[in-house]
């Protein structure tokens, strides 16, 4: 089966912070692009990107994405405390058997981020 999610873009106002941001996260390098009208910092192997373009804003009430961070949800968590991010839902049990933990989290430019992780 092809992975069910092909794209997913994190809209940003302030394009540096929001790639640091993420970079610090989830402890790895962003490659950026950037034209006239639009900037990304795509992540690697091609799930998706921070962008900043016109007409393309962060917020709390759009869609959710989340990102698997394996072990690690408490200590990505103090990295979002540590950068200004804010815990909506801290790392709690999943109740369906085996399928580890989640968190919610606003991030530096306003949009809610998910986190899943098997412990």
């Amino acid at each position: 089966m092809k992975k069910l999610i092909s794209w997913v873009e994190i809209p940003a106002n302030n394009f540096g912070r929001a790639t640091a941001f993420y970079e610090n996260l989830l402890q790895l390098k962003l490659e950026v692009f950037e034209s006239e009208t639009e900037k990304m910092a795509c992540f690697p192997g091609g799930e998706g990107a921070i962008s900043q373009a016109p007409g393309f804003a962060p917020g709390q009430d759009g869609v959710m994405v989340s990102f698997n961070v394996s072990d690690e949800i408490q200590s990505s968590l103090r990295r979002v405390e540590e950068q200004g991010g804010k815990v909506l839902i801290p790392k709690t049990k999943i109740e369906a058997e085996g399928r580890g933990y989640f968190a919610v989290f606003i991030d530096c430019e306003g949009n809610k981020v998910g986190l899943y992780g098997a412990h």
